[in-house]
């Protein structure tokens, strides 16, 4: 009982903090979820389009640059990674994960180039979570606010465009690009923007982390794609994907309950290393839960038989 009421209290206190980062990554687990699921476009560009808006965010804030605009700044910045990205696999056919590489692993230099150095602190600079209301900056409380005031409007944003004439163009361009083509849609622009926006997204995550730390960090978006891929899949376990809506919603569900698991692991004292192996234990269990419902309500028959039949 001892043990169960300090794991409790241990992660009660963690709350906080960890809601805050997760509602900061959703936007890269959002990066993640609208090139695999929207175009069918396997990229891994948020890797490097994370940290990316991280060190422009960094260097502008440092230079004291308006923190909205350094965020502004750092969207724009992996806007034009992800057409990069895009536009290599178009133009040079090159597979769309061997594109993505080349990209993260340029980018990595690019970083470099921008802040001159390895990682920047940007303790004592004005950030954009200064401006929550009622709440004192600097505490976890301003940063959900924040960032869940910035996720709503870009779920309610992309909600209402991928329902316009060009956001169903470019979800068609993912379905049937032949037949989009032959209804006289532009694969090629609907692609790069597409992956564009993706990228956008990361590098948005990227600057409001930084803001968040305090610091900016090269190094900062390594592992950062498995976390976001495993969240995705969680929010997908437990919202769905049937509707534009539920795929819109699923990043940012998956990534507070995908974070929310960190943090129980932590209080229950789980060591760091292990964090990876509980959480890929879960998302294995929420990925195969469906399967078992159904293999059940056949009669039991195994999964490998069904799709046999």
């Amino acid at each position: 009982m001892e043990f169960l009421s300090s794991t409790f209290t241990s992660y009660v206190a963690l709350v906080p903090v960890t809601l805050a980062q997760s509602l900061i990554l959703a936007f890269v687990v959002l990066g993640i979820m609208i090139p695999f699921r929207t175009l069918h476009f396997p990229d891994l560009t948020s890797e490097g389009a994370y940290p990316l808006g991280g060190c422009v965010c960094g260097i502008l804030i440092a230079a004291g640059v308006n923190p909205a605009l350094a965020i502004i700044a750092a969207l724009a910045c992996g806007f034009v990674a992800g057409c990069c990205t895009a536009l290599i696999h178009l133009r040079f056919r090159i597979h769309t994960l061997l594109a993505g590489i080349l990209m993260m692993t340029m980018l990595y230099s690019i970083n470099l180039r921008i802040m001159g150095k390895s990682n920047l602190s940007i303790f004592g600079s004005d950030t954009v979570y200064n401006w929550a209301p009622f709440v004192t900056p600097g505490f976890p409380v301003s940063k959900i606010i924040i960032a869940g005031i910035i996720g709503a409007g870009v779920f309610l944003a992309l909600n209402w465009f991928f329902k316009t004439e060009k956001g169903t163009a470019l979800r068609a361009v993912g379905s049937n690009p032949a037949m989009a083509e032959a209804q006289g849609i532009s694969v090629w622009a609907s692609t790069i923007a597409g992956v564009g926006l993706a990228s956008a997204f990361s590098a948005t995550s990227g600057a409001l982390m930084v803001q968040s730390q305090g610091f900016a960090d090269v190094n900062m978006g390594l592992g950062i794609l498995i976390n976001g891929l495993a969240a995705l899949m969680i929010g997908e376990a437990v919202v769905g994907k049937k509707s534009v809506f539920r795929q819109l919603l699923a990043p940012f569900v998956g990534a507070i309950i995908y974070y929310q698991l960190v943090s129980l692991c932590l209080a229950a004292g789980m060591p760091p290393p292990d964090l990876k192996l509980a959480t890929g234990l879960f998302v294995l269990a929420m990925l195969a839960l469906p399967t078992l419902k159904r293999g059940r309500g056949a009669g039991g028959a195994p999964a490998h038989e069904k799709l046999r039949e």
